[in-house]
């Protein structure tokens, strides 16, 4: 090679600078409100006067808990919510959903999710009726879901046409799962609950919240929703928390969520903390910081995935409400090569290859770039996608800006080595 040509790495340098050039409007209002929502935090430790006895952990039954009483204290406030159930024993996003749902719902009751068809893990939770896992279904909670309209909005003459007497809970999504839509913002959302409370005011409205936490200045809770619930391995645990989920909204809903994690009459008021407060008190604190510091990603990679010709949602100038940022790829190589080449820039396991396989709870196989210091963690940067067409990845988080940066180009350097991918020289 002529001294004085190019690695492929230095070609990807050049583009990743002009794509910074490109977006850095966007990448300094990320900042901003990253900023915004860290002084919310911070000032919502301040009035609950978060203190190092908080972070004790509990034993046993563990009663009068004051650590784990204050956290939900805490999270109520930053998520303008009336009460908030903030625990370690949710094992997973799902299984806070499903407590969430649990606990509104009584069988003869009926679910409509207004947003299509839910992310695909829920799919097993709302069951069919006598399937005899204990679902929805299998309990005789009915169950609705109303597809999009081709401009990615809710379909309201269907919606209307579908409410009976029995549509107990109104379901929302807020990320675009594993779908090529635009994720709800908060206005949005907002916009969607006036509708509802005019269409039946006694429904309950549900947010899944996963992947939304903190990437706008407002909550869906701010904004009239009843009940929502999410991840704390996802944005609120600050890449810290290393299990459980959070459940906030009225309070008399989040207390029946309660019973189902625990048990009707105990709730709650119990359940150990062990050692697990210090990390879940830190990772929110810092949380505001790093999903800004991910959503820079985000916007990074769909510029620089643009300027090189490929198709991305949202686009790098979009408003953004979720961390997922969605590759459209067109082929299953080229697909496979980038969520290969993003593990490949991990930290932790980068000499492990993902490879595409049946994972539990999901209806196609799956490809799952995961090195992460949480087992799972999506703030995290992480990658992955179901097998199926048109090939589209999904990539979210980033601890730092800068490992999103060395993944994607990581990634693409990888592709360009198997010659799915040509890195032209960059010319401005």
């Amino acid at each position: 090679m002529d001294k004085h040509e190019q690695t492929s790495w230095e070609r990807l340098e050049q583009w990743a600078e002009r794509a910074e050039r490109h977006a850095a409007s966007r990448l300094q209002e990320r900042d901003r409100i990253a900023e915004r929502n860290h002084w919310k935090v911070i000032r919502a430790f301040q009035k609950h006067k978060v203190s190092d006895f908080h972070f004790a952990g509990s034993t046993g039954y563990g009663y009068n808990d004051r650590g784990r009483e204050v956290l939900d204290d805490v999270y109520a406030d930053i998520f303008g919510a009336e009460a908030a159930l903030v625990r370690p024993h949710f094992a997973s996003g799902t299984h806070t959903i499903s407590c969430a749902l649990f606990g509104a719902l009584r069988p003869g009751d009926e679910l409509m999710y207004i947003t299509g068809k839910p992310y695909d893990t829920l799919h097993k939770v709302i069951g069919h009726e006598g399937d005899g896992t204990g679902s929805l279904r299998d309990f005789g909670i009915g169950y609705k879901e109303i597809p999009l309209l081709a401009s990615g909005e809710v379909n309201w003459e269907q919606v209307e046409q579908a409410l009976t007497s029995r549509t107990k809970v109104i379901g929302i999504q807020r990320s675009r799962g594993y779908e090529w839509r635009t994720s709800f913002s908060v206005a949005a959302i907002g916009q969607m609950v006036k509708k509802i409370k005019q269409l039946k005011p006694d429904a309950i409205v549900f947010v899944d919240n996963c992947y939304g936490e903190f990437t706008e200045e407002l909550e869906p809770t701010q904004v009239g929703v009843d009940l929502m619930a999410g991840s704390l391995i996802k944005n609120p645990g600050g890449g810290l928390a290393s299990t459980g989920g959070y459940i906030c909204g009225r309070e008399e809903l989040v207390r029946k969520a309660s019973y189902r994690l625990t048990a009707p009459g105990i709730g709650g008021e119990v359940g150990a903390m062990l050692d697990t407060l210090r990390a879940t008190y830190q990772g929110l604190f810092l949380a505001p910081h790093l999903v800004g510091q991910a959503l820079k990603g985000s916007v990074f990679t769909a510029a620089m995935l643009e300027l090189l010709g490929f198709e991305t949602n949202p686009a790098w100038d979009a408003e953004r409400t979720d961390l997922i940022q969605a590759i459209r790829f067109g082929r299953e190589d080229a697909l496979i090569a980038f969520v290969q080449g993003i593990q490949r820039a991990a930290a932790v396991d980068a000499h492990v290859v993902p490879e595409p396989w049946d994972m539990p709870g999901y209806e196609y196989p799956v490809i799952m770039a995961a090195g992460t210091f949480i087992q799972g963690g999506s703030l995290e940067l992480s990658a992955d996608a179901p097998i199926r067409e048109p090939y589209i990845a999904y990539m979210q988080g980033g601890l730092t800006y800068s490992h999103v940066k060395f993944g994607v180009l990581t990634a693409l350097e990888d592709m360009e080595k198997r010659g799915i991918f040509v890195i032209k020289p960059n010319m401005t």
